[in-house]
């Protein structure tokens, strides 16, 4: 990896990880720990400056939390006067997607679990009020333990308790109706979103499919989709009650979470809505900082604030990259 190019003393950068359409993400080296990061590239041309401002607000907002659950960390943000650097978790296990397309499709078991972890993620998105706009395989990714994780945030939009988004945008086979009939929408389009991954990890296949573009319209938009037999009858009605054409009458978050297939093994973490107060600080992790030189009131307040500097950012690399327990 070579620093020579940085804009920052921290990082030392390396191979292209993949293009977006307003950005792309570099493999780097966080210097001072040892740690790869993500740096998601973003150029002010690309977009323009209100809207480059807009996005990295957003970038903070919904990674940026003191342990945002089952969400991909941003641990800062670097703003120059060409580029804005987003600084995120790497994720060492790649796509979810890929994992489906090795194994054509999951034991339930496995797929509780894994969904699971992607509707705390959405309910967090949800809470902060981000509508995420573009939930799909692709876009959810395998930590080092084996943990979904969702990314790509950029078409996300912060929302208003009476505001309704008609931005039409994410992928086609995991878009709601509503988006497709050019509606007002709210955060139901995200659900609609997850009743389609759900269907995808269980049947190894999307609900909606068909190389005619007006046919998958019309599919969509009508709900017309087929449940094999082999699933359990608690997966069917929970398909069911996802893929509701009227969002109005779509099961809500709350609902998915208290369903009777959703809730074995259910970790009490996600059963609380995976919040990890700010009081349960890791003081272990707290100390090493403390020991390369930084003080330890600072970082604690800096915690407390939600704040982003090189001590929060040793501190969340540190917390991140914990050996796993025997």
């Amino acid at each position: 990896m070579e620093a020579a190019n940085l804009p920052w003393r921290n990082y030392r950068v390396g191979k292209v990880l993949g293009h977006g359409t307003i950005a792309k993400v570099r493999i780097a080296q966080h210097v001072r720990t040892g740690r790869n990061v993500a740096i998601k590239i973003i150029n002010h041309a690309t977009m323009g400056i209100p809207a480059k401002r807009e996005k990295v607000r957003r970038e903070i907002k919904i990674g940026g939390s003191c342990v945002p659950p089952h969400v991909i960390r941003v641990y800062e943000v670097i703003d120059t006067p060409t580029d804005v650097y987003v600084i995120m978790e790497h994720m060492l296990q790649g796509e979810l997607f890929d994992s489906i397309k090795e194994r054509e499709r999951l034991q339930e078991d496995e797929a509780i679990h894994f969904f699971q972890q992607i509707i705390a993620g959405v309910e967090y998105c949800h809470r902060n009020n981000v509508v995420h706009r573009d939930i799909k395989l692709e876009n959810l990714h395998l930590d080092g333990q084996g943990n979904v994780e969702a990314a790509d945030f950029e078409l996300s939009n912060i929302i208003k308790d009476v505001q309704l988004l008609r931005t039409a945008c994410g992928s086609l086979l995991y878009a709601a109706p509503e988006v497709l009939s050019g509606q007002p929408y709210r955060p139901e389009v995200d659900i609609w979103s997850c009743g389609v991954i759900l269907y995808g990890l269980l049947c190894g296949t999307l609900p909606f499919e068909d190389s005619n573009i007006p046919f998958l319209f019309e599919k969509i938009k009508a709900g017309r989709y087929t449940l094999p037999n082999n699933l359990s009858a608690g997966a069917r009605d929970l398909i069911r009650r996802i893929l509701v054409v009227d969002p109005t009458r779509r099961i809500t978050i709350q609902d998915i979470q208290q369903h009777s297939w959703f809730q074995p093994n259910l970790p009490l973490s996600l059963a609380l809505n995976g919040i990890q107060p700010l009081n349960m600080l890791n003081y272990g992790i707290v100390e090493e900082v403390v020991k390369k030189g930084f003080e330890r009131g600072h970082l604690i307040h800096s915690l407390w604030s939600s704040l982003h500097n090189d001590a929060t950012v040793e501190y969340y690399l540190l917390l991140d990259n914990q050996p796993i327990p025997n």
